[in-house]
């Protein structure tokens, strides 16, 4: 399946640990005469999750809204029950000087979803 106009996908080989991007944007993609022929055979390729396939949505906000701004829970709650969450939230995370930490939270969030992930999928990961 390719990737959908002005999306890329990230795509690992699972017997040689290669990665390869198949996108309509030619600055991201790997050239299409580098990418294998048999990049469609899901028993050695598989795409790696994007933010919404890791599900790190808006219930990551409120875990760090838990953790950091417990007295602006009820705030955070309410920015995304409407239009413009993330701006809004960032916005709330620069008046309450905890943008860095929120970065820093995500950031960890994200490696250990990543994680799980590959744990899942029984791929090793090596650091």
């Amino acid at each position: 399946m390719a990737a959908p106009a002005g999306s890329c996908e990230i795509v690992l080989c699972k017997e040689t640990g290669e990665i390869y991007c198949r996108s309509d944007l030619e600055d991201l993609a790997t050239p299409d005469e580098e990418l294998p022929a048999d990049i469609d055979n899901e028993e050695k390729y598989i795409t790696l999750p994007d933010r919404r396939g890791l599900d790190l949505g808006t219930q990551l906000a409120f875990d760090f809204a838990r953790e950091f701004l417990p007295d602006d829970f009820d705030e955070v709650r309410d920015i995304f029950g409407r239009r413009g969450a993330y701006q809004n939230f960032k916005a709330l995370l620069n008046r309450r000087g905890v943008r860095e930490k929120w970065y820093d939270f995500e950031a960890k969030a994200i490696e250990q979803a990543l994680r799980t992930w590959c744990e899942d999928n029984l791929i090793d990961v090596t650091d």
